[in-house]
């Protein structure tokens, strides 16, 4: 049932693409991709918790066969972020030209995703990786919301910097098990010594987490996701995130097993620090696409970080936390999903709105539907890990995981797991402060323009995902249950049945810890009961509503109200040494009279850590190797001739000795 889902999904996206390459009926080009994914979730859902079975494709490649199967965890992963995704690809971009190249790269997406999730052997896996890097890319070029190139470019430099990875790490692989399909690989880890294992880890972490924005990787996530608008952006830190993640779950658990505390130890450091990191420099975006997507790197690093525990917890044979640490990872990337996709298409209705995606006073929430306004609530306090959101969820999961490090019985282990605590606290602080100037300042904020409301379907799609966060959450002990089936084929265990107690989550036993999000939706209008009996029996005494002092002046709420720049200064000086923050001021005259400015223009940016220090050398030695290998482009016959006679050559001496 899974498969013939999956195929009919398969068509159905491949029809939409052919349709997006005609330039014509576009609408129906759109309606095709989001059927897709609704049949694609529908065959997640069928395929819990047991997976679907292998099926052997009619071609091969390189001489090895293609096989296909849905795991557990990869329904799970793919369903939750093809919502978001279906909705994206409904609504379309809001770019006013390249629609057709944007469905043609969201079809590619697609499909390149379907397949890192279900492909079995490593040549057709590298396939639609790279297809899936390529939908992305496309999309961005494709609406032209700022000046092409350069991102995109920096974006897929760095993404192939992680494909190479991935292939050496394939190609190792294959070499010691001879063969391609990925079932082979976990039994040629005997063949490999310690340091050769280790490297290969590494080279899969490299590769994947340039798609999952690991450090030094978060670096192009501003640049590209900003170029791009927020439809785009709810695919790729949806699907294509949860793809990526995947694999690099089945790898380090599947293929490299062996040493794997010591793999486990990298990568909790690796991912914390770069938790940290997107925090602090989502922080201080200005622009919704910048935040968001610094936003997704942070929650992809916190999954990652669960993942390196998971391995810690099993290099000390501890199955059962292992497990617990998996199975939160999977959570949180699926509210992750959810909640992200719904603020990315928040920032599309907000675009269609007031023609920017600046983070600044628009009053949007006074003047749009209530669906609006609690499906962008819900999201935001999702992904601020606020009670009783998916987010709240997840992460009060991965703080109890962390707590149980002081069950290990290496004090190196026990010290990474108190200061990954640690780490991920602050983390959770600054995400905590970073949607509040989200919602705050860009929705609630009053303007002293008169912006129209945020389009209808706007409001119904994100209404949609905020209220699907909060079903994830109230619904959890259900939702645990469909994970079962994945926790006992990875680890064996039953940890997903043991992290809730009836209506009550706790972390594998109630005696340690215990929440509820199913009662707390309960409670909590009960709670409101008191304040609101309070303020209607007090009604009888009139409100007073006095002006705020402001320095003597008339007031103008619009030049007194708090800015996404004043909001997140603090930090910024705080943090300075991380930040290197930067501000000018340029004054601009009149004419020839200098002594009259015309305008005043302000200008402030925080500088980038690896940039400069690691991306811009290599970029100068790429263009330093291109200067000196022009002269291969001279244009002159016979230095052409020349080349070709010493080629032949040389393929004479290889061929006779």
């Amino acid at each position: 049932m899974a498969n013939d889902l999956l195929t009919a999904a398969l068509f159905v996206w491949f029809a939409g693409a052919l349709v997006a390459l005609t330039g014509r009926a576009l609408g129906l080009a759109r309606a095709l991709l989001c059927f897709g994914c609704l049949v694609g979730i529908a065959a997640a859902i069928a395929a819990l918790p047991d997976g679907a079975p292998v099926v052997a494709l009619p071609t091969r490649i390189a001489g090895s066969a293609i096989t296909f199967r849905l795991a557990p965890e990869g329904a799970w992963l793919l369903g939750f972020g093809l919502a978001p995704a279906g909705l994206a690809c409904a609504l379309g971009t809001p770019a006013a030209q390249g629609r057709a190249g944007w469905l043609f790269g969201a079809a590619a997406s697609l499909l390149g995703a379907l397949g890192v999730f279900g492909l079995g052997d490593g040549a057709s896996f590298l396939i639609a990786w790279e297809i899936m890097s390529f939908g992305g890319a496309l999309m961005i070029l494709s609406e032209r919301l700022s000046p092409p190139g350069r991102p995109v470019l920096f974006m897929l430099g760095l993404l192939e910097v992680g494909a190479v990875a991935l292939m050496l790490a394939i190609l190792l692989l294959s070499a010691a098990s001879h063969s391609f399909a990925f079932s082979s690989f976990a039994g040629a880890k005997t063949g490999f010594g310690a340091s050769i294992e280790i490297v290969i880890a590494l080279f899969l972490i490299v590769g994947f987490g340039a798609k999952l924005g690991l450090l030094p990787f978060y670096e192009w996530f501003p640049s590209a996701y900003g170029a791009g608008s927020g439809a785009s952006g709810a695919l790729m830190s949806g699907v294509v995130l949860n793809a990526a993640f995947f694999g690099l779950s089945r790898a380090l658990l599947q293929w490299v097993p062996a040493h794997a505390g010591g793999i486990g130890i990298i990568l909790v450091i690796a991912a914390v620090l770069s938790a940290v990191l997107t925090a602090l420099y989502a922080f201080q975006q200005d622009d919704w696409r910048g935040l968001l997507s610094f936003s997704s790197a942070q929650n992809a690093a916190i999954a990652v970080a669960m993942l390196g525990v998971a391995l810690v917890f099993r290099g000390h044979a501890m199955p059962e936390l292992a497990s617990l640490a998996w199975t939160v990872a999977l959570l949180h990337l699926a509210g992750h999903a959810l909640a992200k996709g719904g603020l990315f298409l928040t920032a599309d209705g907000v675009y269609h709105t007031t023609g920017g995606y600046g983070i600044m006073h628009t009053g949007l929430l006074r003047r749009s539907s209530w669906l609006f306004g609690l499906g962008a609530l819900f999201a935001a306090m999702s992904l601020a890990a606020m009670p009783p959101q998916a987010g709240f969820v997840s992460e009060w999961y991965v703080f109890e995981t962390v707590f149980q490090g002081f069950r290990l019985d290496t004090l190196t282990s026990r010290l990474v797991m108190a200061l990954a605590g640690a780490g991920l606290a602050l983390t959770v602080a600054i995400a905590f402060a970073t949607y509040v100037k989200v919602f705050a300042i860009g929705l609630l904020g009053r303007s002293a323009q008169n912006f129209a409301a945020v389009r209808s379907e706007y409001g119904v799609v994100v209404g949609f995902l905020g209220f699907a966060v909060l079903a994830l959450a109230v619904g959890m002990p259900v939702w645990l249950d469909a994970l079962q089936g994945a926790v006992s084929a990875q680890f064996g265990t039953l940890a997903a049945h043991q992290m809730h107690d009836g209506p009550l989550l706790v972390p594998l036993t109630a005696k340690f810890a215990f929440i509820s999000p199913t009662l707390l939706v309960v409670v909590m209008p009960l709670l409101a009961i008191v304040p609101i009996t309070l303020v209607l029996a007090n009604r009888r005494f009139a409100v007073r509503h006095v002006p705020v002092w402001y320095g003597g002046f008339d007031q103008d709420p619009a030049r007194a109200s708090t800015t996404a720049l004043t909001f997140s200064n603090a930090l910024r000086t705080f943090y300075s040494f991380v930040y290197r923050p930067t501000a000018e001021t340029a004054r601009e005259s009149s004419g020839q009279q200098q002594y009259f400015i015309h305008r005043l223009v302000f200008s402030h940016d925080v500088a980038p850590i690896f940039g400069p220090y690691l991306f811009r050398p290599v970029i100068h030695g790429v263009l330093a190797l291109a200067d000196r290998f022009r002269a291969l482009q001279s244009g002159r016959l016979n230095f052409y001739l020349a080349l070709i006679g010493i080629l032949l050559i040389v393929i004479l001496a290889l061929a006779l000795y």
